[in-house]
């Protein structure tokens, strides 16, 4: 059973590498500090009793569930509900017209062109998918290595692994996204 300072340690520790991981895939700062203060209060709360040791996977899994189910919150929301307020402006005069809001905000879409925009979303995209086709153990240590920001050992700890199988599944992982990448003529 952890101690009440080593499940705190262990929050702490974790804390900016969970916010990146969750930050990278909502893209949204506001958004993956909640997914993430959700993580640890569920972890507090539910496993508090589980051994030091086991901390880090159950984290890593309540962290990964608490993303998908953002994102099926944000999918139905979406497709369900538009609030008013999100076209607001700051008008003196307070009056409120949804048609000039929505020419504003086509307007303001961004410096970034259209065709910027489609492209860049496009290469992400493609990158999203090819992580997704990695093998598992691939997968799971590149995401950890390079968007987690752990550490060769903490890896290796994390998947239950040696560190030796955390660099060859890292190796790999890199050389088949690059290779994936250059084929489809994405060159980063």
């Amino acid at each position: 059973m952890a101690s009440d300072k080593e499940l705190a340690d262990f929050l702490k520790s974790a804390e900016r590498r969970a916010f990146k991981r969750a930050a990278y895939a909502v893209r949204d700062d506001d958004a993956a500090l909640d997914i993430v203060q959700d993580s640890m209060i569920r972890l507090a709360e539910k496993y508090a009793d589980r051994p030091a040791a086991e901390l880090p996977l159950l984290f890593q899994r309540i962290l990964s569930n608490a993303t998908m189910d953002w994102f099926r919150r944000q999918k139905v929301r979406n497709a369900h509900v538009r609030n008013f307020s999100d076209f607001e402006t700051t008008d003196e005069d307070g009056d409120f017209n949804i048609l000039e809001a929505l020419e504003s905000l086509d307007v303001s879409a961004g410096t970034e062109s259209a065709a910027d925009s489609v492209s860049r979303a496009q290469i992400l995209l493609v990158i999203e998918q090819q992580i997704q086709q990695l093998p598992g153990r691939q997968r799971e240590a590149f995401l950890l290595r390079y968007w987690e920001d752990l550490d060769v050992a903490e890896t290796a700890q994390a998947m239950g692994c040696s560190e030796g199988s955390v660099k060859t599944h890292c190796s790999r992982a890199v050389h088949a996204l690059a290779k994936a990448l250059q084929a489809k003529g994405i060159a980063l």
